[in-house]
């Protein structure tokens, strides 16, 4: 994928790789949709290997992840529903050039589409304050789910989602598509195989939230059911550019009523790393504090810009995770994201505005998306065959979700790996907004004697008739 520059006013997600719902599930059922392309024919799949997917969510992150669906010659996309009719437009025309017919079904309400009985999954790339009520409403109807990034806007409505995924025995992928990166699995093979000597400290850093947005109350654009797209989230008039599709105008991935910001949107990435790599040794608990900008008043915009928040974690290891400056924000004076880490510069050269660097007593090692570098350098030769510790070696993120609906075994990053990433998310945005010390204790999954933190764990009021 191709990486804007810091000094690129955004960073879109499509470039690096968001009522009673029980009632809801039983509205309504459809007869099941068989294509002549999917009869076995041809070098097709027969029907029953083939995975019936829906997809909730058709802006450009949804679409970038349904064309590698639509790839997939054992899957056949049956439906798709978003809120904006242009956005869906386009991913029924991509699915229907692909089936070779006009069979995809299209909706507004994705309570309609999971419930249909001939919907094997879900790929699911809604805005981030409905991530976890799609997913749910989904595996609560007996499909598997393949859930964008991140989970939800509080710690409890992950937790929630997590038991409901072990409830119904459902598969799960969450997009953290890094995993299926030879990159990202090599560099975490090393560190859990001892090859840098024993782990002491992780660096992890991220593109920060731009700040600004435009404050203008427009009507909402035709095509747009912004009551819909509001969804549980507090109703606020519509503002310019809120919804849009263009990466570089869009605010809502800034707005606190419906995403942390780029500290969980991009920070999630290089964090789920850090976890894969560490292990048990990131677990037990953690102490964290921290600081960060928000620059609440330019704009509609209102999350973190920029933070610095550690990490120190019951087995010794400690982590500091950071948001670089994103395109117009210049919260560092020269307008250098690493002024204040040279020593990061010093030591790992050349740094892309993302990366997870691992330290050891014995060497370390660097990943991004565009490289992987460590020293001492012969470690990146040797053979990954020899690993005692091993993964799952994925090259296409769906494709392991995919073959995990058929093989019901885990996917390379389940719901506990997404819960456990979030985690980390959470805390860090809840440090920096609190500035103090804070203690987390992973088994309770609560800060210790902090009744202030906690309650920012806790799932937010919803607009009825939505709620966990």
């Amino acid at each position: 994928m191709n990486n804007p520059s810091p000094g690129q006013h955004s960073f879109t997600r499509r470039h690096f790789i968001s009522a009673n719902l029980a009632a809801a599930f039983a509205a309504a059922t459809f007869p099941a949709i068989i294509p002549t392309s999917a009869l076995g024919g041809g070098g097709q799949p027969s029907p029953s290997n083939r995975i019936a997917l829906g997809i909730i969510g058709c802006g450009p992150q949804g679409r970038g992840d349904l064309g590698n669906f639509l790839n997939q010659a054992d899957c056949q996309v049956l439906a798709a529903c978003d809120v904006k009719t242009d956005q869906l437009r386009l991913a029924v025309d991509a699915i229907n050039r692909k089936n070779q017919n006009k069979d995809c079904r299209a909706y507004n309400d994705f309570r309609e589409l999971v419930a249909r009985k001939d919907i094997d999954a879900c790929l699911i790339a809604t805005p981030d304050h409905w991530h976890v009520l799609t997913a749910l409403a989904a595996v609560n109807s007996g499909k598997d789910v393949y859930l964008e990034k991140p989970l939800g806007l509080a710690l409890e409505e992950g937790q929630v989602l997590r038991k409901a995924v072990h409830q119904h025995k459902r598969v799960f992928q969450f997009g953290t598509q890094q995993r299926s990166d030879r990159k990202f699995r090599f560099a975490s093979e090393l560190v859990r195989n001892g090859r840098i000597g024993k782990l002491q400290h992780i660096n992890v850093w991220a593109p920060g939230s731009t700040p600004g947005g435009s404050l203008k109350q427009v009507a909402p654009p035709p095509g747009l059911d912004y009551d819909m797209w509001l969804g549980p989230a507090r109703h606020t008039p519509h503002t310019e550019n809120r919804c849009t599709d263009d990466g570089v105008l869009k605010t809502w991935w800034f707005i606190s009523d419906f995403a942390l910001g780029f500290i969980a949107g991009w920070g999630i990435h290089p964090v789920d790393i850090a976890l894969w790599g560490g292990g048990e040794l990131l677990g037990g608990s953690v102490e964290v504090e921290g600081r960060g900008t928000f620059r609440n008043t330019e704009g509609i915009c209102n999350t973190a810009t920029v933070w610095d928040v550690d990490f120190k974690f019951a087995s010794g290891v400690t982590l500091k995770f950071v948001g670089v400056p994103n395109g117009g924000n210049q919260d560092k004076p020269t307008g250098d994201p690493w002024v204040c880490h040279q020593e990061w510069v010093d030591r790992y050269h050349n740094l892309d505005t993302h990366g997870t660097a691992f330290e050891g007593t014995d060497g370390w090692v660097h990943v991004d998306r565009s490289r992987i570098q460590a020293k001492s350098e012969d470690l990146i030769e040797i053979n990954e065959d020899s690993f005692a510790t091993q993964f799952v070696r994925s090259s296409n993120h769906a494709r392991n979700f995919l073959d995990c609906v058929k093989s019901r075994a885990e996917t390379l990053c389940p719901i506990d790996a997404a819960v456990a990433g979030d985690i980390l998310c959470h805390i860090a945005d809840i440090a920096i907004r609190l500035q103090r010390r804070l203690t987390f204790n992973f088994k309770t999954e609560r800060f210790v004697n902090d009744d202030a933190a906690n309650q920012r764990l806790q799932a937010r009021a919803m607009t009825k008739p939505w709620h966990l």
